[in-house]
């Protein structure tokens, strides 16, 4: 049942003592405008959000479709998924991914236990630039292409809204 609601892939990276972490993530939302706040909800044995919680910081690359491959990566567990993977720091240390169709630097605000998983508030720092390209999403347990979510084939207006992103220049 909730394979059929359509998300977003991103990629959270933080700081962590031994260099850059990150992992594939799904559960990513915008909270709130006023303040901006944004959550993302990791799972309780994520080795990477162990590692990178303690930096207080984190940022979230929204993935491009032509970025499959890099979600892959940042998907397994182990290995240095930053191997071979360009990147500069955020404001607030975090890497950001080159070729991400945006991002957004955090502030940890909150943690709340919640089951198997944490649900992480962040308050927004910065927002990157947006590139021309389509989001890479997730649907009924695969990646998929936006014509992939309309069976007429026609590309929906639904969907051509779904990282409408408040510039921060409009929060006030």
């Amino acid at each position: 049942m909730l394979g059929h609601f359509c998300t977003g892939v991103t990629v959270v990276t933080g700081m962590s003592a031994a260099g850059p972490v990150g992992f594939a993530c799904q559960s990513f939302a915008a909270l709130s405008l006023d303040p901006p706040l944004v959550l993302f909800c990791p799972q309780r044995t994520s080795g990477s959000w162990a590692a990178m919680s303690s930096s207080g910081a984190f940022c979230v690359n929204v993935l491009a479709e032509d970025q499959r491959e890099l979600s892959a990566v940042f998907g397994r567990a182990g290995a240095d998924k930053f191997a071979g993977v360009s990147w500069s720091p955020s404001g607030t240390g975090a890497a950001v991914l080159d070729g991400a169709l945006t991002w957004v630097d955090c502030r940890v605000t909150a943690v709340h236990e919640a089951g198997d998983h944490f649900v992480v508030i962040g308050a927004v720092d910065a927002l990157g630039p947006v590139r021309e390209a389509r989001p890479l999403l997730f649907y009924r347990g695969r990646y998929a292409a936006q014509a992939d979510l309309d069976p007429r084939g026609r590309s929906g207006e639904v969907l051509d809204t779904l990282l409408t992103w408040q510039r921060q220049s409009e929060w006030s």
